[in-house]
């Protein structure tokens, strides 16, 4: 259904514009007399103080101003009489003088009229003899300015007449409150539109300049007054409405990239919600395709994309390597190639972001913003192996060992002699790390030369406890089960800069061919990079929408910076985070 227009253009500052406005026609005026004029006219104080007060005008529309009340001449009618009953004296009788002028009066009246929002023409009363059998037609008259009217259109199937479909929450049709859903449109600027398509419809008000008028008869059904939508939600997901084949008006339709907070707007329509940008100034809305339409054609698409499994190299660089620095290890991560089981096991409380986490289509978020008293929250850093993650926490461990904590690790290995059972891994034996296993204990656990290992929720939570923020290093597969009101973690993805970059950076460095033997570190190879990069690259496609930031690892002082930043305003500033974490 196509979208009714109104133009568009740019505000340009009126008052700049008339000033310089002589000077531009100097050259083209023949006589002096006439410049002189022009002088005298564009130089003229009370026009110069309209445009002032136009402009000012102008900027308090954008500021959405609220009358302090919405009674002025009663107000000052009371005032006159009150002070008529007082005993007289100059400063009274001044006042009384100025409330009693006509032009006064004529503004409080504006006033009242603009505080009440009371526009429109008193209408006379219907006449008595009107036949009722008669459709009842409404004139609308509507200035074409520069935004769109705000409205769709549609032509019905069976009777052939032109039908509005849809209002769009905030347009110029839904604050003029004259044309509403299923009113009949028969002419637009005295032409008939009844066997016109919508498309020719569309083009005659393209064409039309100024004030637009429309015919109309209005729809029987009662319209229930809309209300500004409270709901927000995150966008898990690129949209384009031109790339949608699906939209009923792709003029009319609203595009967004992930991780962007929309404001819905109305959910009236089942398949084709209205939203905008949270916090654009614009009222108007646009359409986008609701939750449960998205995540049916996803459905839909998803037999016809295979999940690629993520392949992770056998091998550690060497700033992935352990931290000798007493009570720091690096989450339990196992390469691919080494591993026997490398799960995640942690069952979260059930929700909808869960159910839906591999469908993504929209989340509904809330600010929030921690509290003096709250637990930190957790950060999960997610990225492939070589990208530097462990270098980035040991960076950010030795800033601040006070306020920074990392998780042991449990093993079923036995200790070595230089080990301390709590510091390197806490050593269990393989019964009781089975036990805990199937009571859901870890939250990635595997096997490497018949030993278990793995990161526990108790161990993230002893972190916490000592009110320090908790920086664990986890497959992307399992953020979506920490996504929980226990731990309100944010997550961020360090990624890998182009090829052409890891060369030159990783030139010199080393990687390690395990993670608990001590063998000898080998240079990068192209291979390497390649599956750093290919691996970075499905993370972002399959995870993307879990990540609530992303950091390009290409300086690892730039990147530490940029971290170190992320994280003392993620302490301080308000974050969307979704409903649930706040109203469990």
């Amino acid at each position: 259904m196509p979208a009714l227009s109104t133009g568009s253009g740019s505000d340009t500052g009126l008052y700049e514009l008339l000033a310089a406005l002589p000077a531009q026609l100097q050259p083209h005026v023949d006589s002096q007399e006439d410049l002189t004029f022009l002088w005298e006219m564009f130089g003229e104080k009370s026009l110069h103080s309209l445009v002032k007060i136009h402009e000012k005008l102008h900027y308090y529309e954008k500021q959405n101003p609220v009358p302090f009340l919405h009674g002025a001449v009663a107000l000052a009618d009371d005032l006159a009489e009150e002070l008529q009953s007082k005993p007289s004296n100059s400063e009274i009788r001044e006042l009384l003088k100025l409330l009693s002028k006509p032009n006064v009066k004529a503004l409080l009246s504006v006033h009242d009229s603009v505080a009440q929002k009371n526009y429109g023409p008193v209408l006379p009363p219907m006449p008595d003899d009107i036949d009722e059998e008669e459709d009842s037609v409404k004139i609308i008259r509507l200035v074409k300015n520069r935004e769109p009217l705000g409205a769709t259109i549609k032509k019905d199937e069976q009777t052939g007449a032109i039908i509005v479909a849809r209002i769009m929450r905030g347009g110029a049709a839904d604050r003029s409150g004259l044309i509403h859903v299923g009113d009949e449109l028969r002419e637009v600027n005295g032409i008939p539109v009844e066997d016109k398509r919508p498309e020719e419809i569309i083009q005659i008000l393209a064409q039309s300049q100024g004030a637009i008028t429309f015919k109309i008869i209005p729809s029987i059904k009662e319209e229930t007054p809309s209300k500004e939508g409270k709901m927000f939600i995150k966008a898990l997901f690129d949209y384009d409405p031109n790339e949608d084949k699906a939209i009923p008006c792709k003029e009319a339709g609203l595009s967004f990239k992930r991780g962007d907070i929309l404001q819905i707007m109305s959910q009236d329509d089942a398949t084709w919600w209205q939203a905008k940008h949270e916090g654009d100034a614009n009222p108007r809305a646009g359409l986008i395709p609701s939750k449960h339409f998205q995540e049916r054609r996803l459905a839909l698409r998803r037999p016809e994309i295979l999940i690629q499994p993520l392949k992770v190299s056998n091998r550690k660089s060497s700033i992935d390597a352990v931290c000798a620095t007493a009570g720091f290890r690096r989450s339990f991560r196992l390469s691919r190639k080494d591993k026997k089981t490398n799960k995640s096991m942690y069952e979260c409380k059930k929700s909808d972001q869960y159910d839906t986490a591999d469908v993504p289509t929209y989340e509904e978020v809330t600010p929030y913003r921690r509290q003096t008293n709250d637990k930190y929250r957790l950060v999960v850093l997610v990225g492939p192996v070589g990208v530097g993650l462990n270098e980035l926490k040991r960076k950010l461990l030795i800033s601040d060992t006070q306020h920074y904590g990392v998780t042991v690790p449990h093993t079923t290995r036995a200790r070595r002699s230089q080990e301390s059972d709590g510091v390197e891994y806490i050593f269990i034996s393989k019964h009781l790390f089975e036990t805990d296993v199937q009571n859901n204990k870890f939250i990635e656990y595997g096997e490497y030369k018949n030993n278990y290992y793995g990161t526990s929720i108790d161990s993230v939570r002893s972190v916490i406890a000592k009110n320090k923020v908790c920086l664990l290093d986890v497959q992307p597969h399992t953020v979506k089960h920490l996504r929980t009101l226990e731990f309100k973690p944010y997550v961020i993805f360090i990624k890998p800069p182009s090829i052409e970059r890891l060369r030159v950076t990783r030139k010199n460095a080393k990687i390690i061919s395990s993670r608990d033997d001590h063998t000898a570190a080998k240079p990068f190879t192209e291979e390497d990079f390649q599956e750093m990069i290919k691996s970075a690259q499905i993370m972002e496609s399959q995870y993307g929408h879990l990540f609530d930031k992303t950091i390009v690892n290409d300086d690892l002082t730039v990147a530490f910076n940029e971290l170190k930043t992320t994280f003392d305003k993620l302490e301080t500033d308000a974050h969307w985070v979704p409903v649930s974490w706040l109203h469990s």
